[in-house]
């Protein structure tokens, strides 16, 4: 079983921005080139999700659409849970026929989150991390860290993040979800 462990931070300046910026091209970590997101979340007919801290969602990246399930988060500091994420047909038909399918099988939109994200990559203590930049709209920008990890190595996952964060010098971790944040209209755009 794979879990996403993951911390969130936000930059509520420019010249936060810019900084990170800097910090990670100082890193070895490697750019890659920018996308857009659109993720479409949806509700479950019989269960309260919010209730079960758990995500169900339709990614859209380009053309490549995705469905995602991430479990409950499973400790208090980050935000490691249980994903599986499988790739659907490509193009905007096949996200239509997607989100019209799981409609008519009872989900409903709930909400959805719109961004820009600049990946980078990097190894460290011999696992795969990401960096992301996100720009999200309605709320502003923010720098996620991330990794996978089975079961056995989470604990390893998470100190492995806490040292990456503190190397790059970033503040407390905001663990509410983006889509959270924007139905409380917790923005910080710049």
């Amino acid at each position: 079983m794979s879990y996403e462990v993951e911390m969130k931070f936000p930059l509520p300046t420019q010249a936060d921005v810019d900084s990170l910026r800097e910090r990670i091209a100082q890193s070895d970590a490697v750019a890659h080139e920018s996308l857009d997101q659109r993720d479409v979340y949806l509700a479950h007919p019989s269960r309260d999700f919010v209730q079960t801290d758990e995500v169900f969602r339709l990614r859209h990246v380009g053309e490549q659409n995705y469905l995602t399930y991430k479990g409950p988060v499973v400790d208090a500091e980050t935000k490691t849970r249980r994903e599986i994420e499988v790739a659907a047909a490509s193009g905007p038909i096949a996200a239509a026929q997607l989100l019209d399918m799981l409609t008519s099988l009872g989900f409903r939109p709930v909400g959805e989150v719109i961004k820009r994200r600049t990946p980078f990559h990097l190894s460290r203590q011999g696992r795969e991390i990401e960096i992301v930049l996100d720009d999200v709209r309605g709320l502003g920008w923010f720098v996620e860290l991330e990794t996978i990890a089975d079961e056995a190595s989470c604990d390893a996952a998470r100190e492995c993040l806490f040292e990456l964060s503190r190397e790059l010098e970033f503040g407390k971790s905001e663990r509410r979800s983006y889509l959270r944040l924007l139905l409380r209209g917790e923005s910080h755009e710049l």
